[in-house]
Order: structure tokens, then C-alpha cells, then sequence
């Protein structure tokens, strides 16, 4: 296990959730210097990382990190979206709006009458 990975990706799902890691920890059962042990490379009890998984709603290997031989993660995202989810979580809202237009305006061209049909 990447310690440090594994603290990353806490911190990723906890903000998707709208919750410190902190309070997340002590919600979910694990304690809340659950974080702090593992950076100083106390390794963590699997059933504490199953509980902070389920708390966070996913699963023990996205909280990890572990990939699967498809080069994608656990959830089954690739490592393109998942770079793209990483991206969006990061912009301001004024990015992620205009991020979403973007998209939504190239959505609506692909699909309309008479488009191109391939999505290229």
C-alpha cells in the first residue's frame, strides 16, 4: 500500500463529499487521527479502510488506488477521466460552468439532425 496515495485519495472522495478528512475519519468510525497514523506509516486495518470506503461511498481500492489490468481503477474509469474528474474537481466554479457548456454544446451538436453520426 502507497501511504501516500492512499491519504490523496482519502482527501479526493472526502471533498467530492463535502466533508473534511478529519470529521470524515471520525464519522465514519475510524478516528479521527486515522490520517495522521497512516502518514507516519502506522498501516491501517482493513476493516477500518472498509468502513471509511463505505462511508465515503466507494470502494476499498479506489480509497487505495489499486488499478485494475485494463489500466483503469476500481470504479472503471480510466485513467483519462479520472484525470478529467481530478481536473473539474479542482477548477473554480466559473471553470466547471464553462467546462459543462463546452460539453454540452459539443453533445448537442453531435446528436442534432443531419450530425455526423461516430462522435467525431
Amino acid at each position: 500500500m502507497d501511504s501516500q496515495i492512499f491519504v490523496q485519495n482519502i482527501k479526493k472522495y472526502c471533498k467530492r463529499k463535502g466533508i473534511k478528512p478529519t470529521p470524515a475519519c471520525r464519522d465514519a468510525g475510524v478516528s479521527g487521527s486515522f490520517i495522521s497514523n497512516v502518514e507516519r506509516g502506522v498501516m491501517p486495518a482493513i476493516d477500518k479502510v472498509q468502513m471509511l470506503a463505505a462511508y465515503l461511498g466507494v470502494t476499498t481500492s479506489d480509497l487505495l488506488g489499486e488499478e485494475n489490468p485494463a489500466g483503469n481503477n476500481a470504479s472503471g474509469l480510466s485513467k483519462e477521466m479520472i484525470e478529467i474528474i481530478e481536473l473539474y474537481d479542482k477548477a473554480s466554479p466559473e471553470m466547471q460552468a464553462a467546462a459543462l457548456g463546452m460539453l454540452r454544446a459539443a453533445e448537442a451538436a453531435r446528436s442534432a439532425p443531419g450530425a455526423q453520426k461516430g462522435g467525431k
